[in-house]
């Protein structure tokens, strides 16, 4: 009786397996979230790196158990370019690239399963992308912008890659859209992409040094100068290319002399632009 009430039992189980599996996904979902605010507010890179890329295979596995589920798309995306940006674009470019693919392609899944307008994305033309944009609306704003992010910093990563290059008009397209629906999404980012874009570009393909400037200002004043990577952006992509060499110290100077706690819910990034800070001085006669 045991055995048969045992084998009724797998049976049932075998037969709802996937809505149960989608079940403990959403049940163990508060936990994920939990587990990416303690990631954030961590300060030692190494504790954060370590458990990050575990935590990354865990939710892929999850995943695979619920394919449309939005926390787990949004924190894959989240992760992958989070990882990219504070442990390996600085000592590997080409894996970072890679893994920016991987988190843009998790936002554009994203971004699919939240409004089938966008189930074609990387293949609507660029001239017709700005309308199919205008169907989005304030809660795509996490997948637009993490789509952007990533296809952004993957194409900075491939600059030799003619067809990267020709994609940086429809990230461009996505981030204009993400500002105009909420520009203070993740610390007003948007601004820092916007500011780098001006400040890369010679003046000939559309840079503005200013315009830049102007970005990154925004961004600073928006924040309250508390979210470290806005001086390191600025520091890379207005000050380096205006040979301010002035100004260029006095970014990453105020950098490095913030305190540890200045945000605490993003104590992780603040201690990456810190990093990357010290990179950048070590690198300054490459930019004067």
């Amino acid at each position: 009786m045991v055995r048969l009430k045992l084998l009724i039992f797998l049976v049932l189980f075998s037969l709802m397996g996937c809505s149960t599996q989608r079940f403990l996904v959403n049940q163990i979902q508060p936990i994920l979230n939990n587990t990416v605010n303690a990631f954030f507010e961590e300060s030692d890179l190494q504790i954060a790196e370590q458990a990050l890329a575990s935590n990354l295979k865990l939710v892929e596995g999850l995943l695979k158990s619920d394919p449309q589920n939005k926390q787990l798309l949004l924190i894959l995306s989240q992760g992958y370019a989070g990882y990219a940006l504070a442990f390996v674009e600085d000592t590997d470019a080409r894996r970072a690239a890679q893994l920016y693919l991987r988190a843009r392609d998790y936002a554009l899944r994203l971004a699919a399963v939240q409004n089938k307008a966008f189930a074609t994305l990387p293949n609507i033309p660029v001239t017709d992308l700005p309308q199919k944009l205008n169907r989005a609306n304030k809660k795509d704003v996490p997948a637009l912008f993490w789509a952007g992010f990533s296809w952004s910093s993957y194409i900075n990563l491939s600059l030799e890659d003619p067809q990267a290059i020709m994609d940086l008009a429809r990230v461009e397209a996505i981030m204009k859209r993400v500002m105009e629906l909420d520009s203070s999404y993740f610390y007003g980012a948007s601004y820092l992409f916007f500011g780098s874009l001006y400040g890369q570009k010679p003046p000939l393909l559309g840079g503005n040094p200013e315009k830049a400037r102007s970005y990154f200002e925004k961004n600073i004043e928006m924040t309250k100068g508390r979210f470290l990577l806005s001086y390191v952006y600025a520091a890379r992509f207005y000050a380096a290319k205006t040979l301010n060499e002035q100004l260029f110290d006095a970014y990453l100077q105020k950098v490095l002399n913030s305190t540890d706690d200045l945000l605490p819910e993003m104590r992780l990034l603040n201690h990456v632009a810190k990093q990357k800070a010290r990179r950048l001085l070590k690198q300054k006669d490459e930019f004067f």
